[in-house]
């Protein structure tokens, strides 16, 4: 018996025994749902509350989530109708009183820093942090981060930095985005889409551009016009978009393939089709699907697991492609967090562009090229990497599992 599977059935045993022992099951608290002018910060909750539901079936799971506007509470709900959506102040209260453990979500920083630190303050309970990327951290940081049973970063960037900064959780260690997990479904919109515009499933690939710094002026009410932010997109967005536009024009002249320009956030819409519908020549432009519309995170994915793989600016769409054992081709910059790294922790190297390197912009349609052309070769490259994620999840949540065990649930 292998050391993984001992420790999953000495958990499960354990944790079994604690319930049976005491009058409930073990109640954990989730702090998520960041934003849902994005469908990668959607993903995040749905993800995780895969892997739970998955590997730790005997946990009452409630979410307290930051935003769940957008139809994303509906989401969630129709996805996970037993987990309990904590949202009024009482609801909060409750739930830091009657649970056992608070796990912090995957997201860009210590998102919920705050929340962390009271649940600590007032509860004296223990608490984890489940697969985020930081950056230049501060003391107060360090210290939350000091306080965790676990805290896993999803890129092993984030990971040397936290150590380097004076972290010393006990376990710290990579562990993959919780978005990676997220089985959200829309089938019957997927279907409605691509019936409308031509496309047939497995005949795609998919195209995501974005600006360097989101314009949420654009779509969100309370965001105030960034000059400076606006400057730089501006700047930047011919530069950016040149690869793509490029790859796009030889996967239509070179395979039987056609291309779908689809947005991760709301704001980009706008840029698929300046910078890159737009300027398609005459005998591309066919071929190619500009989606006018934002999309929620089902009917993403459930469009995605109808493509042939994907490629652009975004990492939460190449996350939910390769969770489904699709390929997707990264392009990251500067202005991004390190996030991106992750395409090296699971083996995708080669599938990851800086485009601040000129030398590496030049070869992004080479990539998606070779990709679109031998899509048996990417499909198990994509597989060998998801399986490096899947691993990595049965022992982050072995952990997460062996943490509840050791709290008493009276």
């Amino acid at each position: 018996m292998n050391r993984q599977h001992f420790l999953q059935t000495t958990l499960a045993a354990a944790l079994t025994a604690a319930v049976g022992a005491q009058t409930r099951r073990p109640r954990l608290l989730l702090r998520s749902s960041w934003q849902t002018a994005n469908i990668g910060d959607i993903a995040h909750t749905p993800g995780v509350l895969h892997l739970l539901e998955q590997h730790l079936p005997e946990v009452e799971v409630r979410l307290w989530p930051s935003k769940v506007d957008n139809g994303v509470d509906a989401l969630l709900r129709r996805r996970f109708p037993q987990v309990p959506i904590v949202q009024s102040t009482a609801e909060v209260a409750a739930a830091l009183a009657e649970c056992d453990f608070l796990l912090h979500g995957s997201g860009p920083s210590l998102v919920a820093q705050k929340d962390v630190a009271r649940w600590a303050q007032e509860t004296g309970k223990p608490y984890g942090v489940y697969g985020i990327t930081v950056g230049g951290l501060n003391d107060a940081t360090v210290a939350v981060l000091n306080g965790a049973r676990f805290v896993f970063y999803r890129d092993t960037v984030s990971l040397a930095h936290a150590k380097e900064r004076g972290c010393t959780c006990p376990v710290q260690e990579f562990g993959p985005d919780g978005a990676f997990a997220t089985d959200l479904a829309d089938d019957a919109a997927a279907d409605a889409f691509l019936a409308a515009h031509g496309l047939q499933p497995g005949q795609f690939l998919c195209c995501i551009n974005r600006f360097r710094l989101t314009p949420y002026w654009l779509v969100k009410p309370n965001v105030a016009y960034d000059a400076a932010k606006d400057a730089r997109n501006q700047a930047k967005k011919e530069a950016d978009s040149a690869p793509l536009l490029d790859a796009i024009c030889r996967v239509v002249r070179q395979t039987d393939l056609r291309v779908l320009l689809c947005p991760e956030d709301a704001t980009q819409m706008a840029i698929n089709k300046e910078m890159l519908y737009d300027r398609l020549p005459t005998d591309v432009q066919p071929r190619v699907v500009w989606r006018e519309q934002y999309w929620l995170t089902a009917e993403a994915l459930s469009t995605y697991r109808r493509s042939a793989g994907l490629f652009g600016h975004e990492m939460h769409s190449p996350i939910m492609a390769i969770g489904q054992g699709l390929p997707a081709i990264v392009c990251r910059w500067a202005e991004q967090t390190s996030k991106g790294f992750m395409w090296r922790d699971i083996g995708l190297g080669d599938w990851l562009f800086d485009l601040d390197q000129p030398a590496e912009a030049a070869r992004v349609a080479d990539a998606v090229l070779a990709m679109a052309q031998d899509l048996p070769a990417a499909r198990a490259k994509a597989a060998a990497a998801r399986e490096v994620v899947l691993r990595r999840q049965r022992e982050t949540m072995a952990i997460v599992g062996q943490q509840l065990a050791s709290t008493s649930h009276h």
